[in-house]
């Protein structure tokens, strides 16, 4: 139960408020809410979340909870890759009296919304096909006088996700190629993408010529679901989102994910309480669990203007 998340017309219903209520509480930040591509969802936490901070003792006015809501701090929003130990870190921020609202749009979107001061936070982990280096000559190009810093989150394994036992038996790229093989793939403009497009122009590989390469989903666990629903029989993802369904993994490659925070004058102490949770030995020793993951590195910062 606690894993569900709703829509917001399924929230209306709890709450026997309108659907436009909603997207304005969400809108607000009185409601945290997070996106797949296009798609508002609210956690089942967040909704329990919710309606302890608006009860209230029976002679208090609609008015006075209403007010009280307000006081409640603006959120720090979040766009970008979505990933599980990212999504540990949002839950847990709210023990500091800090909300954030994701929006999980893929790497360079999240990327580009920073840019364009749309969110607070860039999750991102965007190879560059010529330099083989992680997210900063994306950030070097983009951000020339704005105050940034960006932080080491983890780092990711990236591969092959299979059915248990590999029964098509993957091993490289170029089975990607056979006839047999259906393929899942990401979203243009997340990071795997650019992982996985820069290995097969690195082996002369064309798309083409790969069942399913149009075929797009928008976050790991999904991706990896048609594979442990036998709707496809490989992906190209995560270790974490494959162990998580019982299925098997073939490692290619280790990424670099990485935290971009943007300071401006209303959220510059809140991002910077952030930064300092997440270089904390609590937060830290909150992670487990962490197969296809190395946090070694988490809250260093590897570059600041």
């Amino acid at each position: 139960m606690d894993d569900k998340a709703y829509t917001p017309d399924e929230v209306a219903k709890i709450f026997q408020i309108s659907k436009h209520t909603v997207y304005e509480l969400i809108k607000r930040g009185e409601l945290q809410a997070f996106k797949i591509g296009n798609k508002m969802r609210i956690e089942h936490s967040e909704l329990e979340r919710f309606k302890e901070i608006t009860k209230a003792p029976s002679r208090k006015t609609r008015t006075e909870q209403t007010d009280s809501i307000h006081h409640l701090t603006e959120p720090i929003r979040l766009s970008g890759s979505h990933d599980f130990l990212v999504e540990r870190f949002i839950k847990q921020a709210t023990s500091l009296q800090l909300h954030i609202q994701p929006s999980y749009v893929g790497s360079l979107e999240g990327l580009m919304m920073l840019y364009r001061n749309h969110c607070d936070i860039a999750a991102i982990h965007l190879l560059d096909p010529l330099s083989q280096e992680y997210n900063l000559p994306f950030i070097h190009q983009l951000f020339v006088h704005e105050s940034i810093s960006v932080v080491r989150f983890a780092a990711r394994e990236q591969g092959f996700i299979v059915a248990k036992g590999n029964p098509k038996q993957i091993q490289d790229f170029n089975d990607l190629t056979r006839k047999d093989i259906q393929f899942i793939n990401r979203q243009k403009g997340a990071g795997t993408r650019f992982l996985l497009d820069s290995k097969l122009s690195q082996k002369g590989i064309d798309p083409k010529n790969i069942n399913g390469y149009a075929n797009e989903e928008w976050n790991h666990l999904s991706t990896a679901s048609y594979i442990s629903k036998g709707r496809a029989d490989v992906a190209f993802g995560i270790k974490s989102a494959a162990s998580h369904l019982g299925l098997d993994f073939i490692p290619v490659a280790k990424e670099h994910f990485d935290l971009v925070f943007r300071f401006t004058d209303e959220k510059k102490q809140s991002l910077k309480e952030l930064i300092t949770y997440l270089q904390s030995k609590d937060f830290k020793k909150s992670l487990i669990d962490l197969e296809g993951y190395s946090i070694e590195d988490l809250g260093k910062i590897i570059y600041q203007y």
